[in-house]
């Protein structure tokens, strides 16, 4: 029996400073300079005609940063209503903090390992992580000096890296959400007390820097990123799951369909907050501990070595073990009962000798391996999730939600979708 649930944000990390959270791994957090947000719009004119390939051609937006390239490949097969008593697919969603390659060769390693494995994933982007650190006061972060940011800018260097990872990541099938900015979790300028109108602001902001790249590192020989930001931009995830409450009236305006930021959720199936799906991160088995651990390497991190990076190497095989071992324990557990999503949370990162990584990978190659069983498992994005969400029936969701964790539908999945009442109504469930 769970006695207590231990779901640590990562406030001890930020003790670090930024050049110190830099060198320690923390790329995938993302550090931020604002410029005022001016947008440039998409050109206007004729739209080219398709090239020879049937491909449409390239069309700049703005200064050229980024470019409508038409419909993103590798996308799923339109999602479709679950029919009477069909079971549910079981849904698994890898994703990333920060998506910046610091030259550790992380962002290649799993976008090599998600095409492997026919998965797509969600990379958060920083927006500082495609901004010079000489341009940093272009940064106005919320409650913080100008330019000020929790984590440390990248190089030029690694911002080229970061620039060939999420061009990749788009044209493999990946989305690119965001993980905004400055990443502050402390003090008076903390993400938590930001309102409203200043979350506005820092999306803004986080949104120009992907935009004016180009601008903003006065590099011209280096091809667009393939997508128009501001219709590929429908979700993100808050610093240290922080600020969700008033995140949403801005992300809502924006047209946002899904928000990954809360924390400690429950392994069932979603809600809407807002009018926007709440798609948190999950209480997941902790193997050893009477206690569950949030599904995230941070998390996992500071409850095997109390928030610290470098813990005596001797600890990191059994740890490495622990953490998978977490991860598929969170994977069995809702593919085998109530089928409901199971999302990890990840930075590119090489905390205690890069534990953290392969337990990813080693999941993420024991669920192929029960894909490749012939199990209908799904590894998508959050946008990919969420498309499929939208398909659905309401009264079928809210069916699928009176499961609770580690518990079967009674009667088994063909009986239990067969009339799905109306909303709001229960039904009973088995136990596992």
């Amino acid at each position: 029996m769970r006695t207590s649930t231990r779901t640590l944000t990562r406030r001890g990390m930020l003790g670090l400073g930024a050049g110190a959270a830099a060198a320690a791994g923390l790329a995938g957090c993302g550090s931020h300079t604002s410029s005022g947000g001016s947008h440039q719009a998409a050109g206007s004119g004729a739209r080219p005609s398709a090239s020879a390939s049937g491909k449409p051609p390239a069309r700049p937006i703005g200064d050229g940063s980024t470019a409508y390239t038409g419909k993103q490949p590798h996308q799923p097969e339109a999602p479709v209503p679950l029919e009477p008593g069909q079971t549910p697919p079981q849904f698994v969603v890898f994703s990333w903090d920060g998506a910046g390659e610091v030259g550790n060769g992380l962002f290649p390693r799993f976008l090599d390992l998600a095409r492997e494995h026919g998965a797509h994933m969600t990379f958060f982007l920083s927006g500082l992580y495609l901004l010079p650190e000489s341009k940093k006061r272009l940064y106005d972060p919320p409650n913080n000096p100008r330019g000020a940011s929790d984590i440390g800018y990248l190089t030029d260097a690694h911002i080229k890296d970061t620039l060939a990872g999420v061009r990749r990541a788009w044209l493999e099938g990946h989305e690119i959400g965001t993980h905004f900015n400055g990443h502050f979790c402390g003090g008076s300028g903390t993400v938590g007390n930001w309102t409203p109108a200043q979350w506005r602001s820092e999306i803004d902001q986080a949104k120009s820097f992907v935009k004016q790249w180009r601008t903003n590192t006065g590099w011209t020989d280096l091809p667009p990123l393939p997508f128009d930001y501001d219709k590929e931009l429908v979700g993100g995830r808050t610093p240290c799951l922080l600020g969700q409450d008033n995140l949403l009236p801005a992300a809502r305006e924006l047209g946002w369909r899904y928000d990954a930021s809360s924390p400690g959720g429950r392994q069932v199936w979603p809600v809407k907050k807002d009018g926007i799906w709440d798609l948190p991160l999950q209480q997941i088995p902790f193997p050893g501990h009477s206690f569950e651990v949030l599904s995230m390497d941070y998390n996992i991190l500071a409850n095997q070595s109390l928030n610290s990076t470098k813990a005596p190497a001797h600890n990191y095989p059994g740890w490495r073990q622990q953490a998978t071992d977490a991860y598929i324990s969170g994977f069995k557990r809702a593919y085998e009962t109530n089928r409901a999503p199971f999302f990890i949370g990840n930075h590119f990162e090489e905390w205690n000798g890069g534990i953290y990584m392969d337990a990813v990978e080693n999941a993420l190659e024991h669920i192929a391996r029960e894909k490749e069983k012939g199990g209908d498992i799904r590894l998508v994005s959050f946008r990919q999730f969420t498309d499929w969400l939208d398909a659905q029936r309401p009264e079928v969701l809210a069916r699928l939600r009176t499961v609770e964790v580690g518990q079967r539908p009674a009667g088994g999945w063909n009986a239990f979708l067969k009339e799905a009442p109306a909303s709001g109504s229960t039904a009973p469930a088995d136990a596992a």
